[in-house]
């Protein structure tokens, strides 16, 4: 939905030499790659103007093409999503003559993404001073400890705190129940947030938690959480494939999109 600023464009960074999965946007969920379900998923959005993937990779940027979707070729340098995205949005703007106002970097692991979350994500940004916004869902009590988990704590307005891989916050001392939140690898940036961002100094808790938005919150700016309720899961190691599966099966819109290929 352009506004007179610009359009919003979602970004899907994705390169095949994922540390704990190798070849992971390529890996096939129902005869798809997973990248292509996450790409048409995407394009569900009512909000995003465009949708395009960020790859360094010709296997990546071919099979986009082959399914009618935009791919750019980004360098194979990039260690973060992030950089990655934001090279694809400069590359996308030169191209296409248009500016972008929002950039929506939406993680190539979320096969069962629902394009309605997207569009929550966005609207906090949209006619706002806001900088940045930031989806978080429900966690399971038995994945407290889980290590591919982000948790995130926040505050009584859903502004983020902190972000760790480990259990936080702790549930040994509490007699009340307590909201356990993880994050959403979908994350909107006010275009020129998005690349004050990539200038700023990695910081000592982004190194330590690996965790990119700690580097918001170190150097001092509000970072916006958006719950979301969906009940999703991505696909960060080969074990977690059987499950998206089997679920997708099962998935009303994997229907809408998959019988088309």
């Amino acid at each position: 939905m352009a506004d007179s600023t610009g359009k919003i464009v979602g970004i899907i960074p994705a390169r095949m030499a994922a540390t704990r999965f190798p070849g992971k946007p390529m890996i096939k969920i129902c005869g798809m790659p997973m990248i292509g379900h996450v790409y048409f998923r995407s394009q569900m959005s009512r909000l995003l103007d465009d949708v395009i993937v960020a790859t360094c990779d010709a296997e990546i940027f071919d099979y986009v093409h082959s399914i009618g979707g935009k791919a750019v070729m980004t360098s194979t340098s990039h260690q973060r999503a992030s950089d990655r995205a934001a090279e694809a949005m400069q590359k996308y703007e030169k191209a296409s003559k248009f500016k972008v106002s929002i950039a929506v970097m939406i993680q190539g692991d979320e096969p069962m993404l629902n394009p309605a979350t997207i569009d929550a994500v966005v609207k906090p940004l949209m006619k706002s001073e806001r900088l940045i916004a930031n989806l978080m869902t429900t966690l399971e009590a038995d994945h407290h400890a889980d290590y591919n988990d982000v948790k995130v704590v926040v505050d009584q307005k859903f502004r983020a705190l902190y972000f760790s891989r480990e259990p936080i916050p702790s549930t040994k001392k509490s007699k009340e129940k307590i909201n356990l939140w993880k994050q959403i690898g979908i994350i909107a940036f006010k275009r020129d947030f998005l690349l004050k961002y990539l200038k700023l100094p990695s910081t000592p808790l982004e190194k330590a938690e690996s965790v990119d938005m700690l580097r918001v919150l170190e150097h001092g700016y509000e970072l916006q959480m958006v719950p979301v309720f969906d009940k999703t899961y991505g696909v960060d190691v080969p074990e977690h494939v059987p499950l998206v599966e089997k679920l997708l099966k099962k998935d009303a819109l994997a229907k809408k999109y998959l019988k088309d290929q």
